[in-house]
C-alpha cells in the first residue's frame, strides 16, 4: 500500500512538473548561464571511426595514450587560455600519439585534431551534466568519424579523476569546477546534491531537479 501510495505522490509531482514545464529549469531554459560556462572550460573529444567493438575498444587506447601523453603538460594549468595554448603546441604531438596507436593495432585510419567550438546536446560526466549548447573542444577525429565519441572536460582537467571512485572523485571534481565556475554556474552543472533528469517536452530538453524523487526512492525501497 505504502508503495502504491508513493508512486502515486510521485505521479502527481510529475504531472505537475511538466504542465508548468516554462517555468522549469533546463538545458534550453538558461542559455546565458550555458554560455557563461561554456566560456570557462575546454571539453575533449575523441571519435571512433564506426560503433563496431573493434573501433570503439581503438578509440579508447586512442584516449587512454593521449591522456597519459598530455596529463603531465596540463595537470598545473590555471587558466583555459594556459590549456588552450598547451593544447595548441602539443596539437601535431598529440596527433603522433593518436597515429601510432592505430598503426600499432594494425589500422591505417587517417586522424584529425583540431580545437574548435562544436554544438552539443546535454551530457553528464560523473557528477557533472552540461548542458546542451555551444562549447570549445579538443577533438580528435579517428577515420571516418562516424562512432559514438568518448568525452570529458579538459580544463577544468576533470579528465584525469576517475570518475567511479564515487564520493571522492565527486570532492574532486566539485573542487576543479568551484575554480572556474561561479556559485550558479556550478548549481547549473551540479548532479549529486539533487536528482537531475534530462527529458523531452515538445521537442526541448527540460531538466528536473528536486528531492522529492530521491525520498520516494528510499520510501519505496
Amino acid at each position: 500500500m505504502k508503495k502504491f501510495l508513493c508512486v502515486l505522490l510521485l505521479a502527481l509531482v510529475l504531472f505537475g512538473v511538466f504542465s508548468n514545464y516554462g517555468s522549469v529549469s533546463g538545458a534550453n531554459s538558461g542559455p546565458d548561464v550555458q554560455k557563461s560556462i561554456s566560456k570557462k572550460i575546454i571539453r575533449f573529444h575523441v571519435l571512433a571511426n564506426s560503433d563496431s567493438d573493434i573501433d570503439q575498444n581503438l578509440k579508447l587506447n586512442v584516449k587512454d595514450n593521449v591522456l597519459s601523453y598530455i596529463y603531465p603538460k596540463l595537470k598545473n594549468s590555471k587558466s583555459i587560455e594556459e590549456s588552450r595554448d598547451i593544447l595548441k603546441k602539443n596539437d601535431s604531438s598529440i596527433r603522433n600519439v593518436a597515429l601510432n596507436t592505430i598503426r600499432k593495432a594494425g589500422f591505417n585510419y587517417k586522424v584529425k585534431t583540431m580545437l574548435s567550438n562544436e554544438n552539443f546536446p546535454i551530457k553528464s560526466y560523473g557528477a557533472i551534466v552540461l548542458p546542451e549548447g555551444n562549447y570549445e573542444a579538443y577533438r580528435i577525429i579517428i577515420g571516418d568519424g562516424n562512432g559514438h565519441n568518448w568525452w570529458c572536460v579538459m580544463f577544468p582537467p576533470l579528465c584525469f579523476i576517475d570518475i567511479t571512485k564515487g564520493d571522492v572523485s565527486y570532492k574532486k571534481t566539485e573542487d576543479e569546477m568551484k575554480k572556474v565556475l561561479n556559485k550558479k554556474e556550478f548549481e547549473e552543472v551540479d548532479n549529486k546534491k539533487g536528482i537531475l533528469t534530462p527529458v523531452e517536452v515538445n521537442g526541448q530538453n527540460i531538466n528536473i531537479k528536486f528531492k522529492i524523487v530521491e525520498l520516494l526512492k528510499k520510501l519505496i525501497k
